[in-house]
């Protein structure tokens, strides 16, 4: 997929981990969200994210996730995409040929959010590693660049 240029982002929300309230942040924009959420990441731990990713299910918003095939393995700890599959979300495996992974850590909420940086959607994203996230907000050509991306990973996964 071609490089997007965006000429203007809107105001940027960025948070630094550790215990720096990226988690809190996450949470709180799958709060907001009213209409979609596209999420798009390796795996995630989470319980906090994925509750809340739940009670948007709940509340009649379309959630849909993409996760790499390493989702599928038993032994696998990304358990947050099984749990919200099992709470009724889509979920999507991207299969990557190769020895690559879907590794994007990207949430696109609504019409008007992307959440993207470095930061796993994990616990030990929060409590421990070293991670950066960035909520951009009000910027209808990044959400659109994202939810582009996310479809086109989309039409090449599988149903979990």
């Amino acid at each position: 997929m071609a490089a997007a240029n965006i000429s203007a982002a809107g105001p940027v929300s960025i948070y630094f981990s550790p215990n720096g309230g990226a988690e809190h942040a996450v949470v709180d924009e799958i709060n907001r969200a009213r209409l979609r959420i596209l999420v798009q990441a390796y795996s995630f731990t989470s319980p906090p994210i994925y509750e809340a990713l739940a009670a948007a299910k709940a509340r009649g918003v379309d959630v849909r996730i993409l996760v790499d095939k390493e989702a599928r393995d038993a032994g696998f700890k990304g358990a947050g995409a099984r749990y919200d599959m099992a709470k009724g979300i889509p979920l999507l495996v991207d299969e990557i040929g190769g020895s690559g992974i879907a590794h994007s850590k990207v949430m696109v909420i609504d019409a008007a959010t992307v959440i993207t940086g470095s930061f796993n959607f994990s616990r030990q994203a929060e409590t421990t590693n070293s991670e950066n996230l960035l909520v951009f907000h009000s910027s209808v050509e990044l959400v659109a660049a994202y939810t582009k991306a996310w479809q086109v990973r989309a039409s090449r996964a599988v149903q979990y």
